[in-house]
């Protein structure tokens, strides 16, 4: 089975260095991309087996990409993980009505992440959110 190919979409380069790294190390291959609007092209250019994505983006935010993303039928099977500081009930809320296959908050265990991007990449066979 070839290596299965992550977005790592963040703005924070210490941050998207360190995740990059960890999901490499696991086997993974990553490409990133620092803006939401760069995100979208990558997605359209690469179609990648996950997203890892970040909420507060510049150019266009992560609910709007996710949004976008999962209401396109070339790439909403795509598993998205929103992968974000904002911890609030409404933002995870929110990440989900766009869409979202799963939340995670930072800071971040490293373990745990593996974890849930092992998890997302099982799913993907079986794709959930059909619900009307």
């Amino acid at each position: 089975m070839p290596g299965k190919n992550i977005l790592l979409v963040d703005d924070e380069p210490d941050l998207v260095q360190l995740v990059s790294l960890r999901l490499t190390s696991a086997g993974y291959e990553v490409a990133t991309a620092m803006d939401g609007q760069q995100a979208l092209d990558q997605v359209k250019k690469a179609k990648p087996d996950l997203i890892i994505l970040d909420l507060m983006l510049p150019k266009l935010d992560g609910y709007k990409v996710c949004r976008l993303l999962k209401f396109d039928e070339r790439y909403k099977a795509i598993p998205v993980l929103i992968f974000t500081a904002r911890a609030q009930a409404q933002d995870i809320q929110l990440a989900m009505e766009c869409g979202a296959d799963a939340y995670m908050t930072k800071p971040f265990d490293a373990a745990g992440l593996l974890a849930k991007v092992s998890e997302l990449m099982n799913e993907e066979r079986a794709p959930r959110g059909e619900a009307s």
